[in-house]
């Protein structure tokens, strides 16, 4: 059992050790969410469309949160450390892949669980009431959009170059970032590219956690199946081709 559990703790403590010396990821998984949260949170300039423009924000800030964390940061890092020949290393050693792939989910739950921390403490600071929040509910969405959008960042990672694959992770967390529901609200984008927003697992994952933490979900059974479908594709399409080298 030793032999089993220390490899898997060393790279565990590895992976968060590499995480808190990298900026560019604690600004993407912490500070950026952050920041608009409380930026949008104070000056109400978004036209939700709700009563309380704290009821459309938390939630899509959340999933942003997510995207960061579950996409952006994970498919980077996995896209240098494929470059460098760390995966083909690791191939061989006591930790094996698969237990590299242990620590690399534990280290994005780990990076949720404070994003969460944070970002909740701080809605309720800028009056958001999260009285007829399900919180169950908000977990299953956190846990699906998570597996929907670490299988989006594991399968750009696993097929592009690192500098390549660096720039397509940022162009896409922009590019669902402005069409994924979590600071522009669906009816504020033509008609055309509002129906193509609500198919995207970041419009999805939005939708479901806005259900959950404040009954305001557009079309929340829909929402969910869209979300169930990235999460199960997008891990079984990565399994396929990824390329470890």
């Amino acid at each position: 059992m030793k032999t089993s559990v220390s490899p898997l703790r060393a790279q565990l403590r590895a992976e968060l050790q590499i995480l808190a010396r990298n900026g560019e990821q604690l600004l993407l998984t912490l500070i950026i969410p952050v920041m608009l949260l409380v930026f949008f949170g104070m000056t109400d300039v978004l036209p939700t469309g709700f009563d309380d423009h704290m009821d459309f924000l938390t939630p899509g800030v959340i999933a942003l949160a997510i995207m960061s964390s579950s996409m952006v940061s994970l498919g980077i890092a996995t896209g240098f450390e494929r470059s460098y020949k760390v995966l083909k290393r690791l191939g061989v050693t006591p930790l094996g892949r698969p237990r590299w792939l242990i620590a690399k989910v534990i280290t994005i739950l780990v990076v949720q669980f404070i994003q969460l921390g944070i970002l909740i403490p701080v809605a309720l600071l800028l009056d958001w009431q999260a009285d007829d929040a399900q919180w169950l509910a908000a977990i299953g969405a956190v846990v699906t959009g998570s597996i929907a959008f670490a299988g989006l960042g594991l399968f750009i990672a696993g097929r592009l170059r690192a500098e390549v694959n660096l720039a397509a992770q940022n162009g896409l967390y922009l590019l669902l970032l402005l069409l994924g529901g979590m600071v522009i609200p669906f009816d504020k984008l033509p008609n055309p590219v509002a129906a193509v927003a609500k198919c995207l697992p970041s419009g999805a994952l939005a939708d479901v956690l806005r259900e959950a933490l404040v009954n305001g979900g557009d079309r929340p059974a829909t929402s969910w199946l869209v979300l169930g479908i990235w999460a199960l594709v997008t891990p079984v399409l990565t399994a396929l081709t990824f390329r470890w080298e």
